[in-house]
């Protein structure tokens, strides 16, 4: 197969030269890994294995099988557990088999380029995947994954990262990072504060999360004060094992302050079961700001993704439950949205507020403006359905002349698939240098310019803006 090293630059000989030289300047840095799903059991383990390829590469990522369900290939041929414990393919051969088959269908899409990369630069497979090697390809990744070099703890020095930064729950006690820490390995693996189960009123099993929230903190959450309170705790414990940011998702990025009296009410609302219309939306708005002010008080970085109606298919949902590739975006309203939140801190030097959206229409439109404005603002990486090459050109041509790049906060791979970061990073570092190329031909930058930005790029922008020095 043979990866070119020109890979994703511009044809125009000008252009590539400098583009190569580019990224011939930053491919050796450390990876910064600020933002990710990365589950941290799995260096807590130091004999940790990814089990089959199928476990690896194929059942927890939803990319790939969103893709393959698209195509009318049922999620159960391709061993994705259901609920209602209907039997699912277990042959993670045959589950292998109809993937390969079926790799043609990731031609020209991130998913694929990852993939690709992933398959030679991680596993040393050369041949093109598909059915007639499928089973030979199959074999070589499980023989890799069955030796030390492949354990989560040696891929991460191979990989050269220089910190990771998981996604836990507001309600975790964080036993793996205490783990990973007092096992005297030396990697930074840090968590990152996620309290929506239990601020998004209307998560399933909301009541749960709350009872675990009060057993974490050892705070009886029986009110909105002692809510707060919990909260408050709880970061305070996750800055204690190292956090540097929060991480919060919502459907909008709908923002408003309610009064405390209004707040307990529709807090113990709640708590009874018996929300009234619009509860869930305002206290979510009412919370996004209680989190920028706590931001403020501990330091912790907030970022807020907002745009994708998640599960939209409810039979899928019924029988595979969440985080299942069933999430489609939305049209989103930042400007109006989150005035309320800005007035407040949107000046505050003490707070940053990292923005991601599944709406592009809004790069330049409100977020460059907005990020190009408030000191409080940074602009995160195009997200989710937008990570792509051409969404990383997109990004950089409607951000950049508005915001300055030095008002984004580069790169973060924010997947759950480990083994795909280096990759990712390399997409990212690849489509930066080609887009800083052209703007050096056309004279708008010079040669000097371009290489302290594509440092930033590569690097620095992520680690500052996620406090990560």
């Amino acid at each position: 197969m043979g990866l070119p090293e020109d890979r994703y630059f511009s044809p125009d000989p000008a252009q590539k030269r400098i583009a190569q030289q580019l990224y011939e300047g930053v491919k050796a840095l450390p990876l910064i890994c600020p933002h990710g799903h990365v589950d941290p059991k799995m260096f807590a383990d130091p004999d940790y294995s990814f089990g089959t390829p199928a476990d690896l590469l194929i059942i927890p990522d939803h990319y790939v099988y969103r893709m393959l369900y698209s195509q009318g290939i049922p999620l159960e041929s391709l061993g994705i557990p259901r609920l209602d414990k209907v039997a699912v393919e277990t042959d993670h051969r045959r589950v292998w088999q109809i993937f390969a088959e079926h790799f043609y269908l990731f031609r020209g899409t991130p998913t694929g380029m990852w993939l690709t990369h992933e398959l030679e630069g991680v596993f040393g497979v050369k041949e093109k995947l598909n059915g007639d090697t499928a089973q030979a390809v199959y074999e070589q990744i499980a023989e890799c994954l069955v030796s030390p070099a492949f354990r989560p703890r040696a891929l991460y020095e191979r990989f050269n990262i220089e910190v990771l930064c998981t996604t836990d729950p507001a309600t975790s006690r964080l036993e793996s990072h205490r783990a990973i820490r007092e096992s005297g390995w030396q990697a930074r693996i840090l968590p990152t504060f996620r309290p929506d189960a239990v601020i998004n009123l209307d998560t399933l099993n909301w009541r749960s999360h709350i009872d675990a929230l009060s057993e974490a903190s050892g705070i009886t959450v029986d009110s909105y004060r002692h809510f707060i309170q919990a909260l408050e705790a709880q970061r305070a414990h996750f800055k204690s094992l190292g956090a540097t940011a929060t991480d919060h998702a919502a459907l909008t990025p709908y923002t408003d302050e309610l009064s405390d009296r209004d707040a307990e009410q529709v807090f113990a609302r709640a708590l009874q079961n018996a929300l009234d219309p619009g509860d869930a939306e305002r206290f979510t708005a009412h919370m996004l700001i209680q989190m920028a002010r706590m931001s403020v008080e501990d330091g912790l970085v907030m970022q807020l993704h907002v745009g994708a109606l998640r599960d939209y298919n409810t039979e899928g949902f019924r029988r595979f439950g969440p985080n299942t590739g069933a999430d489609i975006p939305i049209s989103t309203d930042f400007t109006h949205n989150l005035r309320p939140l800005l007035e407040r801190f949107g000046s505050n030097p003490r707070l940053t507020l990292i923005l991601f959206t599944l709406d592009e229409s809004t790069y330049s439109r409100e977020l460059a403006p907005l990020a190009g404005y408030y000191p409080a603002l940074r602009l995160g990486p195009p997200w989710w359905f937008h990570d792509s090459f051409n969404g990383l050109r997109r990004y950089f041509d409607q951000v950049i002349e508005t915001a300055g790049l030095y008002n984004t906060a580069g790169f973060n791979d924010d997947t759950r698939a480990f083994p795909s970061i280096p990759a990712r990073h390399d997409l990212w570092r690849r489509a930066a240098a080609d887009w800083l190329a052209g703007l050096t031909v056309r004279s708008i930058i010079d040669e000097e310019d371009a290489s302290s930005m594509m440092h930033s790029c590569a690097y620095d922008l992520a680690k500052q803006a996620y406090r990560l020095g």
